[in-house]
């Protein structure tokens, strides 16, 4: 059974805060260079988000870089840093040390606590308006290479038993990337 082959400008493994950013910011350069570019996110997980660390503390500097209007699109930052504390801890103590103390990547003032998921799942929304295409639930599987150059991606084969044969339902991955000639 041959495999489909969808054909891209970039495909970008991984729907993460740096895949889906990469997406959005090809959509705008394409776009300030008055020229299409069709741009592909493949995410193993079930949907965009369910792969990822659930929080953190976030700078916001590189999205307000990527989208000066993240607040007003309601992206999901909404817990601001008020204080930072540190301790050192014992079996038995703790001990608080003073903010004076520590280097100034410690000093979380000026950014957030969020779910990571819930970023990836707003960035995805904005790579989706600018007319990124994702594909959940697709897994890379095999990179695929021409002349010495990445062509693309194989996606996983659907329907394989524990066994390694064919079900029933057996689907051979799909291809995406740029010129992908024949089957492979």
């Amino acid at each position: 059974m041959p495999r489909e082959a969808m054909e891209y400008d970039v495909v970008i493994v991984g729907g993460g805060p740096s895949g889906l950013a990469a997406a959005i910011r090809l959509k705008q350069l394409a776009a300030e260079h008055r020229r299409e570019v069709s741009v592909c996110v493949l995410e193993k997980g079930s949907e965009v988000g369910a792969h990822i660390l659930s929080g953190a503390v976030i700078d916001p500097r590189a999205l307000e870089e990527l989208n000066p209007e993240w607040q007003a699109k309601g992206a999901p930052l909404n817990t601001p840093v008020t204080e930072d504390r540190f301790f050192v801890l014992s079996a038995t103590h703790s001990w608080r040390l003073p903010n004076w103390m520590q280097p100034p990547l410690m000093s979380n003032h000026g950014m957030y606590v969020a779910s990571l998921g819930n970023l990836c799942r707003w960035l995805a929304q904005q790579a989706e308006a600018l007319g990124v295409e994702i594909y959940a639930g697709f897994a890379a599987a095999e990179t695929l290479f021409e002349n010495d150059a990445v062509r693309g991606v194989a996606t996983g084969d659907l329907g394989i038993a524990k066994d390694g044969s064919h079900k029933a339902g057996y689907q051979p991955g799909d291809r995406a990337g740029t010129n992908l000639a024949g089957d492979s």
